[in-house]
């Protein structure tokens, strides 16, 4: 959200949309990263969007990769946020999310922030980054989190789409990530050709938000390039 207000008043068309199952999307979740990835073209295309800048976090760099992979012709240029070209998840936590998701909102919203989240710091006057989490995961559909987590534990295309990529890209990575640690971050950025790569040494896997400043102005550089 504070990469969408940013950015829609200094020029650029935005658009921030939710996979079906997430958000104000119906329909059922989406099972794996390609079918997102094919899904994304076919948004683009129906809103005769001929090419786009893509901006992934976590999840959305493996889908972001592979629509560029699949669809190279829509995509103008990568941002990859706190991310990596594998997401492998632990068994016990995809059986959690389906058998008590509120549990395992708790437990993902705690892993993701950094330091400063837990002290209940906040770079948006009056939430707190834990709880704010937490209220957005449970806006999706309920069977939403079981498949995210089953697709970016499936998905094992991304070393060979990040080879694939010849736009431009930056990748902005997390140095307190303990979902997609940096160490990841920096193969991923050196897999694709000419990357740009900065890590935020203090933020943890939800840099976005934490960070949202420091992000927008490397964002903003990026794309006046």
């Amino acid at each position: 959200m504070l990469q969408t207000r940013y950015f829609a008043h200094r020029g650029f068309a935005v658009l921030a949309p939710d996979l079906p199952g997430h958000g104000l999307s119906g329909g059922a979740p989406l099972t794996s990263i390609r079918d997102m990835a094919d899904w994304i073209d076919g948004l683009l295309a129906s809103l005769s969007v001929a090419q786009a800048t893509l901006v992934g976090h976590s999840q959305g760099v493996l889908v972001a990769l592979e629509t560029a992979n699949r669809h190279p012709e829509r995509v103008a240029a990568l941002t990859l946020i706190a991310g990596a070209m594998a997401i492998p998840v632990n068994d016990a936590l995809i059986e959690m999310s389906q058998s008590a998701p509120e549990k395992a909102f708790r437990m993902m919203t705690s892993w993701g922030h950094g330091p400063g989240a837990h002290k209940f710091d906040n770079t948006q006057p009056g939430h707190a980054f834990l709880g704010y989490g937490r209220r957005v995961m449970a806006q999706n559909d309920g069977a939403a989190l079981h498949a995210d987590l089953v697709a970016c534990n499936s998905y094992d295309g991304g070393k060979d789409a990040a080879a694939s990529v010849t736009q431009p890209s930056l990748c902005l990575l997390a140095g307190k990530d303990k979902m997609t640690p940096v160490k990841f971050g920096r193969k991923m950025a050196e897999q694709i050709s000419g990357a740009q790569c900065h890590v935020f040494e203090r933020a943890g896997h939800f840099l976005p938000a934490e960070f949202p400043i420091e992000v927008n102005d490397a964002m903003a550089a990026f794309l006046s390039r």
